[in-house]
């Protein structure tokens, strides 16, 4: 039986060390990110109701985590996406996109009814696997 060794690794969300998770986890050749909303290090929403601006905060933060723990963009295999107004799907889609180009992860978009803050408008989730 192979041991396989766990890395979590921290990001800088106030919610981290309240709800006791990891940004990402990386398993083997696996890394599962935290679903992910745009609040930057002092815990301050980022582009308060711009969804797209949002979407592109979240994809450099989770893109920069991934390369901490050795996984390029080319090794992101799935997303979800989850937005409170599907009148911003458009935005969203542009920024996975610009974020993924060429990449074509599996991805899910879904509208749900809001995030843990009513200016937070987008909310992704990635998952990487190399090899």
């Amino acid at each position: 039986m192979s041991e396989t060794t766990r890395r979590n690794i921290a990001g800088h969300s106030p919610y981290e060390s309240k709800v006791g998770f990891s940004r990402v986890v990386v398993v083997g050749d696996r890394a599962l990110c935290a679903g992910t909303v745009a609040i930057d290090e002092s815990g301050l929403s980022v582009a308060p109701g711009d969804a797209g601006a949002q979407a592109r905060y979240i994809f450099e933060m989770l893109l920069g985590k991934l390369g901490q723990a050795g996984f390029g963009p080319e090794s992101v295999v799935r997303t979800r996406t989850f937005i409170t107004d599907g009148d911003d799907e458009d935005a969203v889609a542009a920024a996975h996109a610009e974020a993924l180009p060429g990449v074509m992860p599996a991805a899910t978009m879904v509208v749900i009814a809001g995030l843990v803050r009513p200016e937070l408008r987008v909310e992704i989730e990635v998952e990487a696997q190399k090899g």
